[in-house]
């Protein structure tokens, strides 16, 4: 695939994490309770996804290969996907989509830029310049701007 089309793929990938997290959130308010949307939201994704894979999957991993899996990588993904959908479903309705998005955007892009500057995770290595710190002030003035009564 060429870099055009992974980049419009992350591009609709963040639109369906803001609709997702839009709609989620009002059902966090109707059930007075954001963690039962996340509940509600993991079920049914990972239905999704159980079928998808059914459907798709040409090799599945063999025991050896789960037996190899860190023991901390089969909950952390998991907790951390918990907690940042929470706050999200928690504090959308409070603060709106768009300056929810602009700060949860702001978060991922710091911690991002300084993961990938240590190849945190075992991901390349993307050692922070002028044009990424140029970057990530422009999305902070950006974020006040979003914020902004």
């Amino acid at each position: 695939m060429n870099q055009l089309t992974l980049a419009a793929l992350a591009f609709v990938g963040g639109i369906c994490l803001a609709v997702q997290g839009g709609l989620n959130a009002q059902l966090g308010v109707i059930l007075k309770n954001p963690l039962m949307a996340a509940v509600v939201a993991f079920l049914s994704s990972g239905v999704i996804a159980c079928v998808v894979v059914a459907f798709s999957a040409k090799t599945y991993p063999t025991v050896q290969q789960l037996k190899d899996v860190p023991y901390y990588l089969w909950f952390s993904g998991g907790l951390l996907s918990v907690v940042g959908a929470g706050l999200y479903y928690f504090t959308m309705p409070k603060l709106g989509i768009s300056s929810m998005i602009a700060l949860g955007l702001g978060g991922q892009i710091m911690f991002s830029v300084i993961a990938g500057h240590f190849g945190l995770f075992n991901l390349p290595v993307q050692p922070i310049d002028v044009k990424r710190v140029a970057g990530v002030l422009a999305i902070l003035l950006g974020l006040f701007l979003v914020n902004q009564k």
